[in-house]
């Protein structure tokens, strides 16, 4: 545990919550998260390929942690090569009576903690609960790779990140954290951005960048690179304040926003198109749209079930905005969930989905690649996690090595470390990040 919180790992994406947190709990499963349903991505069905050993070292290590009595990977059945390799070397490494393989649908959201609990377990996370509300913990396969070199004394210096899209060199590339993002995006083959829009993260969930000028951090997953006037960019561009006023006057209720929502096909008493509803006749009554407390942002109903491409995701987004304003909190009436009947017929295929993103052309190889990376700085940003910010303790003028710690955690608060992640000089330190001009060595 102690080696895990030094390491400073985290989810590697999302929110990026501190894993040392999440391991100090007690659990029947941990639950390795292998699905990357987000359309495009490529990192984590490479890293299990490449780096099998350390990814199954790291579950059980997390397995023991938090005294689970079962560790199960889940992965798509696409993925067959992945899985003989998983397959073999669970049972070379002697856990096979301890460390099993679940086959997940190619389906999306197929990675959401919810989905992926029930698909593994048979339990239904509780609405507005977690995973450990089940005795379940989730780590995806990155995190696991972390955790296995925690516990070989490596701190978190560098991520993996996918390069797909209308680019000319797809990629997955092993980056070090602080790097500029600009250094990472000219990796895809495109030097002139003026005629593109990159999403941040997955093509569903992700959004898109408003400049290119920041760093690369724990949590960075994937850049989407789309010519500006593509579909998904437009829509992805939509305003809230378009949303709801376009919402108001063009949705017809035809609930396809509800009968496909996967927190809804579990059991939530989440019904979007209630939320809809309630927008377009009484938008003030925030009472009425508590349920929005229970949106994933998955993006489904936004980007493939509404038949007239209205925005569900973002109405949601709004009220839930409004009411942690308001200090409006959702109280479960239910202590049982039960799955809809009609789910496993209502579950969207990843091929249908990617289709309607208009992303079919580019949903092909993105191979996993360790290139050199010619840069002066790295910039370490302080907060690149679920918590508050690292506090700095180095100071301008300071010399650092590689994994040094440069930003420790606040005594008593929720976070994680973050280190250096090139040998070089400090010449900045403000309250966002610390900047280390690199040694000559390394250019």
């Amino acid at each position: 545990m102690s080696r895990v919180r030094e390491a400073g790992v985290i989810g590697a994406g999302g929110a990026g919550f501190p894993t040392h947190v999440k391991l100090n709990a007690a659990a029947e499963y941990v639950l390795l998260n292998g699905a990357e349903c987000e359309p495009l991505l490529r990192v984590d069905q490479q890293l299990m390929a490449v780096y099998t050993d350390e990814i199954i070292t790291g579950l059980v290590a997390a397995g023991e942690q938090v005294q689970a009595s079962e560790a199960i990977i889940g992965i798509k059945g696409k993925h067959k090569d992945v899985i003989e390799a998983l397959s073999e070397r669970i049972k070379a490494l002697g856990f096979e009576s301890y460390v099993s393989i679940h086959i997940l649908p190619d389906i999306y959201p197929a990675g959401d903690e919810h989905v992926l609990v029930y698909e593994l377990t048979g339990r239904i996370v509780p609405e507005g609960g977690i995973p450990l509300a089940v005795k379940c913990v989730v780590i995806n396969a990155e995190t696991a790779l972390n955790v296995a070199r925690a516990l070989q004394g490596h701190n978190v210096t560098e991520t993996y990140i996918t390069l797909q899209g209308d680019i000319p060199c797809p990629m997955t590339v092993k980056a070090p954290v602080g790097i500029p993002v600009m250094e990472v995006l000219r990796r895809s083959g495109i030097d002139d951005f003026a005629g593109y829009s990159v999403i941040d993260g997955g093509p569903m969930m992700g959004s898109v960048m408003n400049d290119y000028n920041g760093y690369i951090t724990k949590k960075n997953k994937g850049f989407i690179i789309l010519r500006k006037d593509h579909y998904l960019i437009r829509k992805k561009m939509m305003t809230e304040q378009q949303a709801r006023v376009i919402g108001k006057t063009a949705c017809e209720q035809c609930r396809m926003c509800t009968d496909l929502c996967p927190r809804y096909l579990l059991g939530h008493d989440l019904q979007p198109h209630k939320l809809m509803r309630t927008m377009k006749y009484m938008p003030g009554e925030l009472a009425e749209a508590v349920t929005a407390s229970l949106c994933s942002q998955c993006n489904l109903c936004e980007m493939f079930s509404c038949p007239a491409h209205l925005s569900p995701r973002s109405i949601n987004g709004w009220y839930k905005g409004r009411m942690r304003e308001a200090d409006i909190k959702y109280t479960p009436s239910a202590t049982e969930y039960k799955t809809k009947e009609m789910r496993s017929y209502r579950m969207v295929p990843s091929k249908r989905l990617i289709a309607r993103l208009g992303l079919a052309a580019f949903n092909g190889d993105a191979p996993l690649t360790d290139p050199e990376w010619d840069v002066k700085e790295v910039s370490i940003m302080l907060s690149q996690h679920a918590g508050v910010p690292a506090e700095p303790i180095v100071r301008e003028g300071d010399t650092v090595k590689t994994g040094q710690v440069v930003g420790k955690i606040r005594e008593g608060s929720l976070g994680a470390p973050v280190h250096a992640s090139r040998d070089g000089q400090v010449v900045s330190v403000t309250d966002k990040m610390i900047t280390i001009k690199v040694e000559a060595a390394y250019v």
